[in-house]
């Protein structure tokens, strides 16, 4: 007599098999948003590095040279090589030209190439240099000015900075100011002079910070 056909054998995962796969994607995902977390980090404290230097440079041009970089009258004297004649300020102890001009007469602009003559920063001296203007961790533009750029700061010098991503800014005030970036020595906006509060930035979107000293 014939044996009755036996049910076919059904494959698949167990319960158990399903739960390992699991726990893996978990440290997968985990991994990458700690890797991300760990770059936004180290974005955040390059783009604080790029602030605290420029004070760095200025205290050591005004230390050499009693001269405050961009504005010496006597750069020439002071930083001049046989193949560089650097341009003048006019010596009224202002930073004048808007932090991200790129007029070589402006003494924001000579303010890079009088420190870099100095030997305070990297980077190249002649103002016609494609590749002149001052950037920062992220690629924008950095610079400084001697006028207020937000409405309601003060200074004695403006340090900006500018395509700084919205989560990158609201960092960068909490490490370097108070935490609102309306208010205090460190502003964020998308155009000067208004400023505008921690709340309302966006994450993704770029901005200018700017910070006096």
């Amino acid at each position: 007599m014939p044996h009755p056909t036996l049910p076919k054998h059904q494959s698949g995962f167990t319960l158990i098999e399903i739960a390992i796969v699991l726990v893996i994607i978990g440290l997968l995902l985990g991994g990458i948003l700690k890797g991300q977390e760990l770059i936004n980090s180290a974005r955040v404290k390059n783009l604080a590095s790029d602030f605290r230097n420029v004070p760095v440079f200025i205290y050591g041009y005004q230390d050499k040279f009693r001269a405050l970089p961009g504005d010496d009258s006597a750069a020439a004297l002071h930083v001049g090589t046989t193949t560089v004649t650097p341009g003048a300020g006019n010596g009224d102890g202002i930073i004048t030209g808007n932090w991200n001009s790129v007029t070589p007469a402006d003494e924001s602009v000579l303010f890079w190439q009088h420190v870099r003559l100095a030997g305070l920063a990297p980077g190249p001296t002649a103002l016609a240099a494609a590749d002149f203007q001052q950037r920062n961790a992220v690629g924008g533009v950095i610079g400084v000015q001697g006028a207020a750029p937000f409405t309601g700061m003060t200074g004695t010098y403006f340090i900006c900075s500018g395509a700084i991503l919205g989560r990158f800014a609201k960092q960068l005030d909490t490490q370097l100011d108070d935490g609102n970036t309306a208010t205090g020595s460190l502003m964020v906006g998308t155009t000067l002079p208004t400023a505008i509060a921690t709340g309302t930035l966006v994450d993704a979107t770029p901005y200018i910070v700017c910070m006096g000293v």
